[in-house]
């Protein structure tokens, strides 16, 4: 740092010409704001304020030194008289990388109202601005004036289209944009799958992992890929996947970072290998809060509650600030376990961490207390709740009603979930079930009346067989596949073939 500073104060001192590249070169060592602004004042008193060149290093600096604060940024570009593509395109990615992100868009209608020409590296920044406010209908704007430029095909533009669509939930459209670029990089890889894994199609994204290593231009995934496609191998719990990107991580010398570690302790924590998931944990020597969420949900969701306490205790003892997830993962794993004294000292303390509360912290209490057969105390907490309950609370407490057979209540609980949520068809199923346990046949054909005539869709089950060609899905008297009619003669020979073998097992007992 010493170094710097002295490296600032020889240039600025007495010179024979201060050019653009002494300014430019001053601003490269700035640092902090206080230095950006006394080189601001220099520029000024060099009378340089209108050469764009200076100008757009001068934002660009401001932009990433004031964190969201962008006015001493803007206050520059508008005393410009004549801007360039150079000045405009800072200021938009000022904007579209710290917000607001409206005021990126509003600068890209300036621009081009200005007849300034947006050039390849306008699209990229603009449309981040619309992928991050999700404006759909503005970024399809941008995209057509992309189009009309000739740009669409570029590498950079094509990949922020991938990226926009995605993140838009226009998964099918990123594709096409993704199929269309021309010479496709590494870059446009990790943003098809990264739309896949981010809008839940995890197949497609694992397919498009598996084409990407096919592919011999691109090269080897790099940090990014991991961090994309790993959540999607978590989803499906593929152990082999893990595996192999454990192996590939080991060999090639990559670091394992927050954000991979998490990913493979997601993973194996899936698969149920808490030892794996423990191993990788440690490995990690810059732990996040992402890294303690991923370890200490593992735990919770094995039903190891002592465990995931322990890992909060060293989260807390390492300097680390818990967040709601964490208290959500550990409430989860104490009402599941039955812990309710330690639950509700977790939920007590939570304002000590400056963590704020949210329905779904209300609502695992709600479930602690009804697991717990308190059923009272669960509605008296909900009374006394200081927002207001959702249906994730009132679901809880549906969920604890079935437990311990309150028929009362469940129908009070479901009268709130109806109007709250009143397309989740699992709520209507539970009160159906719980009225035929009591032998109330008439309300319980009522209630799957409502179903019926609200055309409301309970989502299909089905289960999962891995192949060579990926996963297959399959329901009930499931008859989409191409081959169901071998598939269902191959199980009626086995049930032949099953029957045989246990009554010659009969035989031989008796």
């Amino acid at each position: 740092m010493l170094g710097v500073s002295r490296r600032v104060q020889q240039i600025l001192g007495p010179k024979p010409h201060k050019d653009s590249f002494y300014y430019t070169e001053l601003l490269h060592l700035c640092k902090t704001i206080d230095c950006i602004k006394k080189s601001h004042a220099q520029v000024i008193v060099g009378g340089h304020e209108q050469d764009p060149f200076i100008v757009a290093k001068l934002v660009d600096k401001y932009a990433q030194f004031s964190g969201s604060n962008l006015e001493h940024a803007r206050k520059v570009f508008d005393n410009l008289s004549e801007r360039d593509v150079f000045c405009w395109n800072v200021v938009i990615k000022g904007y579209a990388n710290v917000g607001p992100f409206a005021e990126a868009l509003k600068v890209y209608d300036e621009m081009r109202l200005s007849g300034t020409t947006p050039n390849r590296y306008t699209y990229p920044f603009v449309l981040k601005a619309c992928g991050a406010e999700r404006a759909s209908q503005k970024g399809q704007v941008i995209h057509g004036h992309a189009t009309k430029c000739g740009l669409d095909l570029d590498l950079f533009v094509g990949n922020a289209l991938v990226a926009f669509y995605a993140k838009c939930q226009e998964v099918e459209v990123s594709r096409k944009v993704f199929d269309e670029i021309p010479c496709r990089d590494i870059v446009s890889w990790n943003s098809m799958i990264s739309g896949y894994t981010m809008n839940g199609y995890v197949d497609d994204a694992i397919l498009l992992f598996y084409d990407m290593l096919m592919d011999d231009g691109i090269g080897a995934p790099d940090n990014a890929t991991l961090v994309t496609v790993l959540p999607a191998f978590a989803q499906v719990a593929d152990i082999r996947a893990g595996y192999w990107i454990h192996s590939y991580i080991v060999k090639t010398g990559m670091k394992l970072d927050p954000a991979v570690g998490s990913g493979l302790i997601s993973l194996y924590s899936n698969c149920g290998y808490i030892g794996m998931a423990r191993a990788i944990f440690d490995q990690i020597s810059d732990r996040n809060i992402i890294v303690w969420n991923a370890i200490i949900r593992c735990y919770g969701m094995h039903g190891l509650a002592q465990e995931a306490l322990s890992m909060f205790q060293q989260l807390v003892e390492a300097g680390s600030c818990p967040d709601g997830v964490v208290f959500l993962c550990l409430l989860s794993a104490c009402s599941h376990a039955g812990m309710l004294p330690q639950g509700w000292h977790l939920f007590q303390t939570m304002e000590t961490y400056g963590v704020a509360k949210s329905e779904a912290h209300y609502a695992c209490i709600v479930d602690l207390l009804g697991r717990a057969g308190d059923l009272e105390k669960a509605v008296d907490f909900i009374q006394s709740m200081p927002i207001q309950p959702g249906k994730n609370v009132y679901g809880a407490l549906l969920g604890a009603c079935r437990i311990h057979k309150n028929m009362e209540l469940a129908e009070l609980a479901a009268e709130k979930l109806f109007v709250l949520d009143p397309y989740n068809a699992g709520r209507y199923v539970i009160l159906a079930q719980m009225y035929e346990d009591a032998g109330r046949w008439q309300d319980a054909a009522r209630v799957r009346k409502v179903v019926r005539e609200k055309a409301i869709k309970k989502p299909i089950g089905y289960s999962s067989v891995e192949l060579e060609s990926g996963h297959q899905k399959f329901g009930v008297n499931d008859e989409s596949h191409p081959f169901t009619t071998q598939i269902f003669e191959t199980l009626l020979s086995l049930n032949r073939v099953m029957g045989k073998e246990g009554r010659a097992r009969c035989d031989v007992i008796l």
